[in-house]
């Protein structure tokens, strides 16, 4: 996959209505910003923490199990209008044969799936080259962090949904497609 990137969760921090999710590797970082409930979810599969009930991800995972359905991959493969968009891989082996099936969704939901289901997650190049890189800015905040000071939100307001305006860009989607 020479178009794609992976990359890993490097950090999850407070964000005003929601969490900043800081995606990247070696040489890069960006975030993106998620609502409370899904960031609550991504935060609780890093701690490998048990939920009394299933939720949303849970959820997904228990349908795509029970329909022998498998993720194959996520990608964070587009930055329009300071909105991200991802692509959740889906693959079925039945009698008639592979069925490749592409969602396109929010990236936070697909970061959660990735997480709940142990897949990777990937960043398209054209989206890699374009985001800004916030290593320093994580690392800066991490520093904080561990000193006790005060954590002050530094990106852009966010409108009523908990989708960041300005400057961060946000978690966008829309509904499917399919090929086989």
């Amino acid at each position: 996959m020479t178009d794609a990137i992976q990359v890993q969760i490097l950090g999850l921090m407070p964000a005003a209505n929601g969490m900043a999710v800081f995606l990247g590797n070696e040489t890069k970082t960006f975030s993106i910003h998620v609502d409370h409930g899904v960031g609550t979810s991504i935060a609780l599969l890093l701690k490998g923490e048990k939920r009394e009930r299933p939720l949303t991800h849970d959820l997904i995972h228990l349908i795509l199990q029970g329909f022998s359905i498998t993720v194959d991959r996520v990608i964070v493969n587009d930055l329009r209008n300071d909105t991200y968009f991802a692509r959740l891989t889906l693959r079925q082996v039945g009698p008639g044969g592979t069925s490749i099936t592409e969602i396109d969704a929010r990236p936070s939901d697909c970061v959660a799936v990735a997480l709940e289901t142990q897949k990777p997650i990937y960043v398209a190049k054209s989206v890699w080259d374009k985001v800004s890189d916030m290593t320093p800015f994580l690392q800066e905040l991490k520093k904080k962090f561990e000193t006790g000071e005060s954590l002050e939100e530094e990106g852009g307001s966010e409108d009523e949904g908990g989708e960041s305006k300005g400057s961060q860009p946000r978690d966008g989607g829309k509904g499917p497609s399919k090929k086989s």
